[in-house]
């Protein structure tokens, strides 16, 4: 009988409790892992502050998606693997079999099997997660900067639908967690990029990532006016990283003729944007919505950082134990503007 354990479950909105919880038994395929290193994400505090999400999860709950750990247990029907394999787990894992998954967008699989648990002090992973999902760590990878693999990965799906090529200049806006990554990934790709956002820690860290202009937009009631006083150069492409209907608009006001917009910015459900047509047409812009990520990309995202291209450590900014989650996701729903805090599970 496998002995319990400290958990965060969601109950609801902003109701987030820390509870010991009775581990699952091990089915055939399955994987337990034990969690080493789990991050705060911006997906998980909108959860929060709504009570749940229609495709990743509905409460109570237990809570969470971003980890890493060591396989602490493993079923029947697991081969490859063994107790103590150090491993980065993403949120998600494709069927394989749909017409998405069969044309490379696995990303929009009609039958997308999602995780989510990484508040915990261990995971069980079904057999499709193992399978597609659960990648092998270099001895040398901390577990806290393979914890970031499964955001970067959504970053690098969106950079990788963008095709800038090196010279090109890019405007972030918004300097959360992913678009401080769109930064790093476009200095990576040796673009030049400028950073609009708010918040002082956030701002430093995207000058750190190498963004070349930082413009703070605290305040700023016209967001295009402000962005186009301080911007020397049109920008090739616009990457909006916020999720507001009114920054959507505001992207394609500030592109070059030519150019390319990516909507990676979630927005609240039932919300709509408005477009200048003409401007669209005319000055034959390409707009982009970038969602999720693909085994691909996980891969992908986890080279870029054991190579050092992506320096995880940058992200994280905060650390925590599992006891202090609630109030953190508290004061993150208040406005507490950290990057990624590192949650020490293991540590009540």
């Amino acid at each position: 009988m496998l002995g319990r354990m400290q958990a965060a479950v969601l109950y609801g909105r902003e109701d987030m409790r820390v509870e010991n919880v009775q581990p699952a038994k091990l089915k055939r395929g399955e994987v337990r892992v034990r969690i080493r290193a789990a991050l705060t994400c911006g997906t998980d505090l909108k959860v929060f502050k709504r009570g749940y999400h229609a495709k990743m999860i509905r409460p109570p709950a237990v809570f969470g998606h971003e980890l890493a750990g060591e396989i602490s247990e493993i079923a029947a029907g697991v081969s490859g693997w063994k107790i103590g394999d150090r491993v980065a787990v993403a949120n998600s894992a494709p069927c394989g079999r749909c017409f998405f998954c069969k044309h490379e967008q696995e990303n929009l699989c009609d039958d997308l099997l999602f995780l989510n648990g990484a508040y915990a002090e261990s995971i069980v992973l079904p057999p499709r997660l193992v399978q597609k999902n659960m990648l092998r760590l270099k001895k040398t990878t901390s577990f806290r900067d393979a914890a970031l693999t499964e955001p970067l990965a959504c970053a690098v799906q969106g950079w990788e639908d963008l095709k800038m090529r090196a010279g090109e200049n890019v405007l972030v806006i918004g300097a959360g967690p992913l678009g401080l990554m769109f930064v790093a990934l476009a200095r990576s790709a040796k673009c030049n990029v400028t950073v609009a956002g708010r918040g002082e820690a956030r701002l430093k860290a995207a000058r750190k990532l190498g963004a070349s202009k930082v413009i703070d937009v605290t305040g700023a009631a016209d967001l295009v006016g402000a962005i186009k006083q301080h911007a020397a150069k049109p920008f090739d492409a616009v990457v909006e990283a916020v999720g507001k209907p009114e920054v959507w608009e505001a992207c394609v006001q500030v592109v070059r003729k030519g150019g390319k917009v990516n909507f990676f910015g979630g927005c609240p459900s039932g919300t709509s944007v408005s477009l200048d047509t003409g401007l669209l047409h005319y000055s034959n812009l390409t707009l982009l919505a970038s969602f999720h990520h693909t085994p691909r990309t996980i891969r992908r995202a986890l080279q870029l950082i054991e190579s050092g291209k992506v320096p995880a450590k940058q992200f994280i900014n905060g650390e925590c134990n599992l006891a202090q989650l609630p109030d953190l996701f508290r004061s993150m729903a208040a406005g507490n503007r950290a990057v990624k805090t590192l949650v020490h599970v293991d540590r009540v």
